[in-house]
């Protein structure tokens, strides 16, 4: 299976108890940032070029704890920054875990080795590590040498230990398909337990040319095709079918709420206009309609996993035919 059971269980009781209640915005996910830091100043990323002058300090515990019982989401994806150089991250898993959350670990791998030694595999903890591509790619992405053979050595390590790996991969205007064939056939070679991909997002920060336009997502993902039934993607077939023009979806920018050292971020993971002190704020203050009907410019070319697998999951519901599609989709791995 692609996800576990209980992480479907955890994802219908959520949506039964929001309906029940009468709440149309809830969280499926909470991207939660303990820390801004982080050891790559890789191409595509907006964080340290956001931050490099005015460095907020880490959440504590306590805080991290507030805002995954504040948000109420079932699963919480650790991300940052580098979420490993966040020093209380073992008591952070270990409390989650306890809540019967599920956790998606986000790590660029550099410091994975040594962490692996102290923590236990769980059905509910899934490490996630990122690979733009084989080594000299994802090496230049990353702006380090050796980064892609640590990354590949952890997730093998991580595998023999009994731990539940996935892997992220962005996509970008010259990202080669014959490349991404050649890695999701060397990740699937490692048993990892599934592989996730997305057009990347064009940060404004970001002041290379790198990123596709919407109807160069169509293109390209339209002939990367064949290898989504090659390879172990964890990426719902409905959203697929979006990535490749087949399908139009509306974005849930609240459907992955983030927190991080300066508050909570408003409107999405991928776009701040501001920060709020509480989870409440920020659901009651955010003028979601402009977001989820694509009002705003910046939202224009995007097409990222975190605002349209929401819609995926918040529109099976009322639909029986794409709640089957989900359900045999999971029971095979690929």
């Amino acid at each position: 299976m692609r996800f576990p059971l209980a992480l479907h269980a955890a994802m219908t009781r959520s949506f039964i108890k929001n309906a029940i209640e009468g709440r149309k915005i809830f969280p499926l996910v909470l991207m939660l940032e303990p820390t801004h830091r982080c050891n790559l100043v890789c191409a595509g990323c907006d964080r340290i070029r956001l931050h490099k002058d005015d460095r907020p300090i880490d959440l504590s515990l306590d805080e991290c704890m507030q805002a995954v019982v504040e948000s109420g989401a079932p699963v919480i994806t650790i991300t940052g920054g580098e979420p490993l150089m966040y020093p209380d991250l073992k008591p952070l898993i270990e409390k989650v875990l306890a809540l019967k959350r599920h956790i998606y670990l986000c790590s660029n791998g550099l410091l994975m080795d040594s962490f692996l030694d102290t923590i236990e595999p769980s059905s509910s903890l899934t490490l996630n590590i990122h690979l733009d591509g084989m080594e000299e790619t994802h090496d230049r992405i990353v702006c380090r040498q050796g980064t892609f053979k640590t990354a590949v050595a952890a997730i093998k390590k991580a595998r023999r230990l009994g731990f539940r790996v996935s892997t992220n991969t962005s996509v970008y205007k010259n990202t080669d398909i014959g490349e991404l064939e050649e890695l999701f056939g060397m990740l699937k070679d490692a048993d990892v337990t599934g592989i996730l991909i997305a057009p990347a997002f064009s940060y404004e920060s970001v002041d290379e040319d790198i990123f596709l336009e919407k109807e160069e997502i169509a293109e390209k993902f339209g002939r990367m095709g064949p290898l989504f039934k090659k390879y172990p993607l964890i990426n719902s077939p409905i959203y697929l079918d979006f990535l490749m023009g087949k399908r139009d979806m509306k974005c849930t920018p609240w459907g992955n709420p983030t927190r991080n050292p300066l508050g909570w971020k408003s409107p999405c993971y991928l776009i701040t206009d501001g920060y709020y002190k509480t989870y409440s704020e920020l659901i009651g203050k955010t003028d979601w309609s402009r977001y989820e009907n694509g009002l705003d410019p910046r939202c224009s070319n995007c097409m990222v996993h975190s605002g349209f697998e929401a819609t995926v999951v918040r529109n099976a519901f009322s639909h029986p035919g794409d709640l089957l599609r989900l359900a045999l989709w999971n029971l095979r791995k690929n």
